[in-house]
């Protein structure tokens, strides 16, 4: 659901976790057939840093599991699915049902609305715990997600590259996601590009994200 008002919220936390709301850094990320827009520092690296130690004991983490050309594939990352009732998510073929809102999660929730003028009801956690681990190539096209909403994501730990790869063309734009970092992905972004944060070599520590999405409550009744 579409915020029709800029809304502004206080974070009742022991650290304040967002800084002042900025501009995107530059320009739409994407020539053409959707939008994307970066916001970086949205929080400080002590904030961030807590965040990330409070939500790895606060959220039930589990290894995501996927099929791959019909087999059940288990992966080294970790995922959490939080949303509200009836906002079950079924991607690569495995349904997950929500865990309940944490007050961390919620806090965060209503600032990325305000972020992205969009009222949110779930959100997808992400834990890689080193460099070898990454996410291929797709989009966020499920038939439960509103097509018409943004997709909000938010960086904790360590900077990892992101790119996007048109469906058509396949021309890629790519940037740096830093710690306390927000992308917005708006519609039809998911129709025209996939995505990928690319695996590296390199000796990195954790990172997490956090992807809020609006996921329709109704998509399981009959049609």
């Amino acid at each position: 659901m579409k915020l029709t008002q800029p809304q502004y919220w206080v974070i009742n936390m022991q650290i304040q976790l967002f800084e002042k709301t900025q501009a995107p850094s530059h320009q739409n990320l994407l020539p053409k057939d959707g939008s994307a827009y970066y916001y970086p520092e949205i929080i400080d690296e002590l904030s961030s840093k807590q965040l990330f130690e409070t939500l790895i004991q606060s959220v039930d983490w589990q290894p995501d599991q996927i099929y791959i050309f019909g087999k059940k594939v288990t992966t080294q990352r970790k995922v959490a699915w939080v949303g509200d009732v009836n906002c079950s998510y079924t991607y690569s073929g495995v349904k997950k049902q929500p865990q309940p809102w944490t007050s961390e999660l919620l806090s965060i929730k209503t600032q990325m609305e305000e972020i992205a003028q969009w009222k949110f009801n779930s959100c997808l956690l992400n834990l890689y715990h080193n460099g070898n681990e990454g996410m291929g190539w797709h989009s966020d096209n499920e038939t439960e997600l509103d097509s018409t909403a943004p997709i909000a994501s938010l960086s904790l730990g360590a900077r990892r590259k992101f790119a996007f790869k048109h469906k058509l063309d396949k021309s890629v734009s790519s940037l740096f996601l830093e710690n306390g970092s927000v992308l917005i992905m708006h519609s039809p972004c998911q129709e025209s590009w996939n995505h990928s944060l690319l695996k590296t070599k390199l000796p990195l520590p954790a990172r997490m994200n956090l992807t809020f999405r609006a996921i329709n409550p109704n998509h399981e009744l009959p049609k």
